[in-house]
């Protein structure tokens, strides 16, 4: 076994452990940095894949994200530190089904799937790096500015709904 098979291993399952404890816990700020954890699990996965752009990407992306996301649930949240015992799952038969037969179903589709022949020849970090980049940079670029655009826009209208507006005319 190589070293970077166990790697692999290893933040595979942190990252399904972690993503698990995300609907074990009863604290929003707990599940909030439960999902961060996995999330970076997930990008150590990319790094350890010799994916560099992708690993640092969703590292960064991902602490800032979830960064937000708890400050928004403990200015929203009604119990975020979780002393209120509620439950973070809903329906949790159906879903636990729901779960169990999705898993089945992509793990068939992995096995039944013809994945053709591995790739003997690939670019070096440093070429699939610019390869991204120019593929961002042509097709994909005004998709990644319109979320972005759309993304700020939803994060000042929701701090501008959260302020209170004191209406203190002076006369």
């Amino acid at each position: 076994m190589s070293v970077q098979l166990i790697l692999l291993i290893i933040f595979g399952l942190a990252a399904i452990w972690f993503g698990w404890r995300v609907f074990m816990t009863s604290s929003m700020v707990r599940s909030a940095l439960s999902l961060l954890a996995s999330m970076v699990a997930i990008g150590i996965l990319f790094l350890v894949m010799e994916a560099e752009f992708l690993g640092v990407l969703q590292i960064m992306m991902m602490g800032t994200e979830m960064s937000i996301m708890a400050i928004f649930m403990m200015m929203y949240m009604m119990d975020p530190g979780g002393l209120g015992q509620m439950d973070m799952y809903h329906q949790k038969n159906i879903s636990i089904a729901a779960g169990v037969i999705v898993t089945v179903l992509i793990v068939g589709a992995a096995l039944a799937a013809d994945w053709g022949t591995i790739a003997t020849q690939f670019p070096g970090p440093h070429e699939q790096n610019r390869l991204l980049g120019m593929e961002i940079l042509k097709r994909s670029m005004m998709i990644f500015e319109t979320a972005g655009v759309t993304i700020l826009t939803g994060m000042i209208a929701s701090i501008a709904v959260a302020l209170s507006i004191k209406n203190s005319v002076e006369k």
